[in-house]
Parts: C-alpha cells; structure tokens; sequence
C-alpha cells in the first residue's frame, strides 16, 4: 500500500491526540455525552465512539470545535487554578455577565466563542 492510502486510512496523530484530550477535558468538567456531543456538532454514538477509542477526530468542523472546547477548558483551568469541581460548577451555574448558563451557550458555535472570549478577558485582568 502506497504511503499516501496508508495516511488516509490512518487516524492523524494530532486527531488522536485532540479526541484524547477532548474526551478527558469533558470528563474533568462532568460534561454529559450529550453536551460534548452539541458542541462538537456530532451524534452521541459518534462521542461515545470517541470515549471507547473507536473514532478519531479528524480535520473538519468537529475537530476545529474540538480545538475551541480545549481553549475553554484551558482558560477555565487557569482561572480556578486546576480545580475541575470549580470549573463544572461554573459551567453549569448562571452567569450574570453571559445572561445565561455557560454551558447552555457553548453547545452553539457562536456560544462557545463568547465563553471563550468572556474567558480570556477574565484572564487579562491585572
């Protein structure tokens, strides 16, 4: 087999890396199948394909959310300093500045992109 079929054959070695550290960021964060599933744009059998090793994210609409999510997740990180409960909490309670649930909004793409925002000026503070 030419090495060219061997690579479209082959999961990428950064969309293994990605779908592994989606996976893990949505479990610290207590994110339900269906959650991560909305806001990757994919069925829950496709995530849970995802948890099982199964399917691999590669590029594409999906991947690129993927990459979102882990911005969040890494923003969110480094303002509770590491605490994944504090983090879940934060997605999952109101939040006045957003006018809503943070994890209500990041199921639609524009959400999420306005989590992420509301996130990084959160971090510049000085």
């Amino acid at each position: 087999m030419s090495p060219a079929m061997e690579a479209v054959r082959e999961p990428s070695k950064e969309g293994a890396v990605l779908t592994k550290a989606t996976m893990m960021a949505a479990a610290r964060l207590g994110l339900p199948q269906r959650v991560l599933a909305n806001v990757l744009g994919l069925s829950e059998s496709v995530v849970s394909r995802m948890r099982s090793g199964e399917y691999v994210l590669e590029r594409g609409k999906p991947f690129e959310l993927a990459v979102l999510f882990l911005r969040l997740y890494r923003s969110l990180n480094a303002i509770v300093s590491g605490d994944d409960k504090t983090a879940g909490e934060w997605l999952r309670n109101d939040n006045l500045a957003l006018k809503a649930r943070p994890v209500d909004l990041i199921q639609k793409v524009q959400g999420l992109v306005d989590v992420i925002r509301y996130l990084d000026t959160r971090r510049a503070i000085i």
